[in-house]
C-alpha cells in the first residue's frame, strides 16, 4: 500500500504545512541548510511510529542519533509544549481512499508525548480521536471518539496506542463492534505500510578484510555498512550469483572493472578485477572514493533486482553523487529510472546535481520514462522558516518553473572570468 502523499506541520524548519506527492522518483533540491534532509528523512521518521511497537508515538531511539536527537528537535522552534502534525495519504490495492492525519503533542513534564488528534479516513467513512488532557502516565488514555454510525462526546473511552495508531479501544461495555472497523483500519496501515529504507550522504569507508555475517543482511544499511557482508555471504552462499548481477547489470557504471571477493585465512575483501587483465585486482580499501560510495548504491538496487521483493519499498537517498565525478551522475539517474521499471522500490532523492536532474528530464523527452512518475521540489528557507514548491515537468522535459540563482554558479563564474580576462587584455594594452 504505497504512501502516497507525505505532509508536516510544524516540523523542523516547516513551520506551516508542507506537502509532498511522492512519485516513483520524487527529487528534492535547494541550497544548503533549506530542509532538503529534513523532508527526505520525515518518512523514516515516521515509519518508527508506525512499524515499530513503540509505547510512545514516535520510537525515535530505534532511528539512532545521527537521524534525530529528540522529539523536541521535531518541533518548529524547538518549543517545550509544542506539537507536530503528520498527514499520510495512501494508494490501496483495490484503489481505495485512505488518509490519516495525526497531532502529536509533546507533554514536557513527563518528557513524553501523546496523540492528541488523529482523523482516519476510509473511503466515506471518517474516525476522530480527540484526546481529553488526561493522564498519559498509564497504558491507556482517554479520548472522545467519533465515528460512522456512532459518537462518543459525552463518555471518554480508554484507548492504547500502538505508536501513531490506537491498537485496541476499551469501552463502557464489552461488547462494541462498531469499533471494530477503526482498529482493522489501522491493522491495515500497519501491515502494508512501506519498508522505508534509508542511505545516507556518506557511506563507510571500507575496510581492507571482512567476516561473513552469520546471516545475508536485508539491505546495505543507512551508511553501506552492510555492503562488504552481503558481498562475502553471497560468494560463499549464493555462489556468487548476485555479484554477478551486479556484474552484468552495472558493467557501464564501472568502465573496464569488475567487482569480486577474496578469502585470505577465513576473512574476505572486496576487490575490483581488471577485465583486460584478471590478473589485476585492487581492494576496495585502496580505490578511489567515488567507487567506495557507489557501490552501496550498485549493491542495493543489485538486491532488488535479483531477489524479488514482496512488499512496497521506499527508498530515502542523500546525494547519491556525492563524491562522483559529474560524467557519472547521469548514469546514476538511469540506474533509479530502471529501478522503478524493474522492482517494487521507489524513492525520495536529495540531490545537489544538475547532471543528474538534466538526465532525468532527457529521459522523459526521449519516452524512456513517464513525466508523471517524476517529481522534483525545491526546498528554500529564509529566516529560519522553510518551504517547498513544486517544479512540474511536462512530457518533452520542460519545467513549468526554475528557481533563481540555482545551478547558475558556473554561469556567473564563467562571465567573471570573461570580465577578468577582458581587464587584463586592456592593462596590457594601455601599457
Amino acid at each position: 500500500m504505497p504512501l502516497t502523499t507525505l505532509s508536516v506541520n510544524n516540523y523542523r524548519c516547516f513551520a506551516d504545512e508542507q506537502a509532498l506527492d511522492l512519485r516513483p522518483i520524487t527529487c528534492l533540491l535547494g541550497r544548503n541548510n533549506a530542509g532538503k534532509s529534513v523532508l527526505a528523512r520525515a518518512p523514516l521518521v515516521i515509519s518508527s511510529g508506525i512499524q515499530a511497537d513503540s509505547a510512545t508515538p514516535l520510537d525515535l531511539d530505534s532511528l539512532g542519533d545521527d537521524i534525530v536527537g529528540t522529539f523536541l528537535d521535531l518541533i518548529h522552534g524547538n518549543r517545550p509544549h509544542g506539537s507536530i502534525t503528520i498527514g499520510l495519504t495512501f494508494e490501496t490495492a483495490q484503489r481505495d481512499s485512505l488518509s490519516a492525519t495525526v497531532k502529536v503533542q509533546n507533554i514536557d513534564e513527563y518528557h513524553t508525548q501523546v496523540v492528541s488528534e488523529l482523523t482516519i479516513t476510509y473511503n466515506t467513512d471518517q474516525f476522530s480521536l480527540i484526546w481529553q488532557g488526561g493522564d498519559v502516565t498509564g497504558d491507556t488514555v482517554e479520548y472522545v471518539i467519533s465515528g460512522p454510525g456512532f459518537e462518543r462526546r459525552d463518555t471518554p473511552v480508554s484507548v492504547a496506542f500502538q505508536g501513531l495508531l490506537p491498537k485496541s479501544i476499551q469501552p463502557d461495555r464489552i461488547d462494541a463492534p462498531e469499533f471494530d472497523a477503526l482498529i482493522s483500519v489501522c491493522d491495515k496501515i500497519r501491515l502494508e505500510f512501506d519498508q522505508i529504507r534509508y542511505l545516507g550522504p556518506f557511506r563507510e569507508r571500507p575496510s581492507r578484510f571482512y567476516r561473513i555475517p552469520s546471516k545475508m543482511p536485508k539491505d546495505v544499511g543507512q551508511s553501506g555498512e552492510n555492503t562488504a557482508g552481503i558481498l562475502a555471504t553471497d560468494l560463499v552462499r549464493n555462489q556468487g550469483g548476485l555479484i554477478k548481477f551486479i556484474n552484468d547489470r552495472f558493467s557501464s557504471n564501472l568502465p573496464g572493472w569488475s567487482i569480486g571477493t577474496m578469502e585470505t585465512a577465513g576473512l574476505y575483501n572486496i576487490v575490483l578485477q581488471s577485465k583486460t587483465d584478471p590478473g589485476i585486482r585492487v581492494n576496495l580499501a585502496d580505490t578511489g572514493t567515488g567507487i567506495a560510495q557507489a557501490l552501496p548504491i550498485f549493491v542495493q538496487r543489485a538486491l532488488d533486482g535479483y531477489y524479488s521483493a514482496t512488499h512496497n519499498v521506499l527508498e530515502l537517498v542523500e546525494q547519491p553523487e556525492l563524491h562522483l565525478h559529474p560524467a557519472a551522475h547521469g548514469a546514476l539517474a538511469d540506474l533509479y529510472i530502471s529501478a522503478i521499471t524493474d522492482t517494487k522500490t521507489r524513492f525520495v532523492i536529495e540531490t545537489h546535481s544538475e547532471t543528474f536532474l538534466l538526465r532525468l528530464r532527457r529521459r522523459i523527452a526521449e519516452g524512456e520514462v513517464d513525466a508523471a512518475d517524476v517529481a522534483i521540489y525545491f526546498v528554500d528557507n529564509a529566516n529560519g522558516r522553510g518551504s517547498t514548491r513544486r517544479i512540474r515537468v511536462d512530457e518533452t522535459g520542460n519545467l513549468d518553473y526554475w528557481p533563481e540563482g540555482v545551478f547558475s554558479e558556473d554561469y556567473h563564474e564563467a562571465r567573471k572570468l570573461a570580465l577578468a580576462q577582458m581587464s587584463a587584455i586592456e592593462d596590457r594594452s594601455a601599457h
